[in-house]
């Protein structure tokens, strides 16, 4: 499975932060969207950044009282990691794994056209395996 296929079951939406926006706005998006992180986009469209839940936080046990009128650029990871659609979730599972991140943006011809969560990754490869065992079963039935 790619993660094209993926990506069709789920929302085509992209939310995603502008550079200047202050992490008070960002963790409230956060919150509203039910998501772990967010793309940082810039005005002409180009992916300079990702910012997760756990960005914040982490800046949050450092700087309490001035991690809310930060920004987005502030607390971002720049030029991030990011796949394209024909990857396997296999090899995304391996990349997210590799790298000790949660949220890997996806991107084709230059543009984000989406974002894989591990557990959309792992939910995706248990579906997969899950297919695949009850395919076994059933020729191993049939062939009986």
């Amino acid at each position: 499975m790619t993660i094209r296929s993926l990506l069709k079951e789920k929302s085509h939406a992209v939310i995603a932060a502008r550079p200047g926006m202050k992490i008070s706005e960002v963790a409230i998006l956060l919150a509203e969207k039910s998501i772990g992180a967010v793309m940082v986009i810039d005005e002409d469209g180009k992916l300079v950044g990702i910012l997760s839940e756990r960005d914040i936080v982490r800046s949050l046990a450092r700087r309490p009282s001035d991690t809310v009128n930060l920004t987005a650029a502030d607390l971002m990871t720049k030029n991030p990691v990011v796949t394209n659609p024909e990857v396997s979730i296999e090899q995304v599972m391996e990349i997210m794994t590799d790298g000790r991140f949660r949220h890997l943006p996806v991107m084709e011809r230059g543009r984000v056209t989406g974002i894989v969560s591990i557990g959309d990754v792992v939910k995706a490869w248990i579906d997969q395996q899950a297919h695949e065992v009850h395919s076994l079963r059933t020729y191993v039935m049939g062939a009986a």
